[in-house]
């Protein structure tokens, strides 16, 4: 049998190129579908705001619970959860039936003392008529024994008329006197029952919310016990816990944004207002009261919020994302891209967010770093990467 070495060659060659290519797509294959799937953030400059975040409850800086000064039973509640309220505004009402009944009895004293009083002083006032009359009359009959015109009998009997005009007046000016007493003891009772009479009118003591209603019409009420509770709705403020480490990077007045957990993707403004001077001996925190400048349509005293206070700030500075840092054994570092391939780079870091950090060493702006689509603590040392589209 006769060889065809050209043939053979031929077919050889054929068999070596699609060899190389075979492992040619091989190498591709692998090295696209073992890369591990990364997402890429190039650094850039910006803003970068750093801040201490603490979390608490809303609470109202004034708040009233509003109860009775005396006992009684709810007649009548003229407000309810959620009414806004002007001071001086009636609340709720007492039956004030027995009360009522007693400030006319009073009524009824003072106007039969101050009655007798003007009965009385028109006794002292006879009784002074009749005294100046008995000592006209006596100077008179004076005189006439001097003249020898009348007997000394009748002198004393004019003597003693006068005495007995001088008691009648003693008499009268103390009886005036106790007049007075007594009037002023009814007008006291009077205006004591008044005054009760009154306290069955509860009135708002400044002008606020209306956040709870305790009781209802029928009930009794005493004094300390809850009826309505109010709030001034002119400093509410949310009384958050920050940890003691930034005691020292807060200030009264610093700008701070207000999170609610029923809007967790809005922000509202907010400004320290004070810092609280005693921390927690089990937590170590401390409480920051942050007034709230704007609040949100439906607010509830006690509601938990979270607070971001703003403590620097600073433009144009090399950025990263926050959730692209990676800590090794306390040292923040990123994965750089460089050809295809992950690089691991220890950073400086400046000012922190929650969003961005600052890059003072370690990459310039537009180097790419990069982070695990699937598992950011995975490590990447010299691992091909490719870019999730």
């Amino acid at each position: 049998m006769t060889i065809n070495w050209e043939t053979t060659k031929t077919w050889l060659w054929r068999g070596l190129q699609g060899a190389a290519l075979l492992a040619t797509v091989s190498a591709v294959a692998y090295w696209y579908f073992a890369a591990v799937t990364v997402t890429e953030h190039r650094v850039e400059t910006g803003e970068v705001v750093s801040e201490v975040m603490g979390t608490g409850t809303l609470e109202a800086r004034i708040k009233s619970t509003i109860s009775p000064k005396i006992a009684g039973r709810v007649h009548e509640i003229l407000v309810d959860q959620g009414d806004r309220v002007k001071a001086g505004q009636v609340l709720f009402t007492l039956d004030d039936a027995e009360l009522q009944q007693q400030v006319e009895i009073a009524q009824a004293t003072t106007a039969m003392w101050q009655a007798s009083l003007a009965r009385l002083q028109a006794d002292q006032d006879q009784s002074k008529a009749v005294l100046a009359n008995a000592t006209t009359d006596l100077e008179r009959i004076q005189k006439l024994v001097l003249a020898n015109a009348v007997s000394n009998e009748e002198a004393d009997n004019a003597d003693e008329r006068k005495g007995i005009a001088e008691a009648g007046v003693a008499r009268s000016v103390a009886a005036f006197i106790e007049g007075q007493k007594q009037i002023t003891t009814a007008e006291r009772t009077q205006a004591y029952h008044e005054a009760r009479l009154a306290d069955t009118r509860v009135l708002a003591p400044f002008d606020g919310l209306v956040v709870k209603r305790h009781s209802d019409p029928g009930d009794i009420g005493v004094p300390g016990t809850p009826i309505l509770t109010v709030v001034s709705t002119d400093e509410i403020w949310v009384s958050a816990w920050v940890d003691e480490t930034e005691m020292s990077r807060i200030q009264p007045s610093q700008p701070a944004k207000v999170v609610f957990r029923s809007e967790a993707s809005k922000s509202y403004p907010g400004k320290v207002a004070r810092l609280g001077r005693e921390a927690d001996r089990e937590t170590r925190e401390f409480v920051v009261d942050v007034r709230v400048t704007e609040l949100p349509s439906n607010w509830a005293v006690g509601q938990r919020a979270d607070v971001f206070i703003e403590v620097d700030r600073k433009q144009a500075v090399p950025l990263l994302p926050a959730e692209s840092l990676l800590w090794r054994e306390g040292v923040a570092g990123v994965y750089c891209l460089v050809d295809g391939r992950a690089q691991w780079r220890p950073i400086k870091l400046g000012l922190r967010s929650t969003v961005n950090v600052e890059v003072i060493e370690g990459v310039a702006v537009g180097d790419i770093v990069i982070i695990p689509t699937a598992n950011k603590n995975l490590s990447l040392d010299n691992k091909r990467v490719k870019v999730s589209k």
